[in-house]
């Protein structure tokens, strides 16, 4: 009976993400929560790879205990702040305030436990939405009792 030999064994594959150079930046930043580390590598990815995003960078903010992201959409565009949670950490308004009050828009990224990434654009304060587009017209409060009086008779 022979013994088995480890040297013909398949070796066990690496983490790419524990070796990737921006995961060991966001290591080296010693936030205590590995799990908003690991948010903010994907979203850094997300951003840095695969949307093009130019500038991005990690930043650690010691009000928070957080990595936040900055980077610009395209070149030449304000800076913006992102701010990458696992889905189930929970946001208090003084925690969005303090990333507000940094001066640059911000952008929640909440990132589920399957990777999904659901970006929220973040205000101070109320937005006005933009108009609808399309093809349509004001009728005016007259014409719509009118029409409204005809559909129930």
């Amino acid at each position: 009976m022979s013994e088995p030999s480890d040297r013909n064994a398949p070796e066990e594959p690496a983490n790419w993400i524990l070796q990737h150079p921006t995961y060991q930046l966001l290591k080296a930043l010693e936030t205590d929560d590995s799990e908003q580390r690991h948010a903010a590598f994907l979203v850094y990815m997300d951003l840095s790879e695969v949307r093009r995003w130019t500038e991005v960078t990690c930043v650690k903010s010691c009000e928070l205990k957080l990595v936040l992201l900055e980077g610009r959409e395209k070149e030449g565009a304000p800076v913006q702040t992102i701010l990458p949670l696992p889905v189930y950490r929970s946001l208090s308004h003084k925690s969005i305030r303090l990333v507000l009050d940094r001066g640059f828009p911000m952008l929640l990224c909440a990132v589920a436990s399957d990777s999904t990434l659901v970006y929220q654009r973040m205000t101070d304060g109320l937005v006005i939405p933009d108009p609808p587009v399309g093809p349509f017209q004001d009728m005016g409060r007259r014409q719509h009792r009118k029409r409204r009086r005809q559909q129930h008779s």
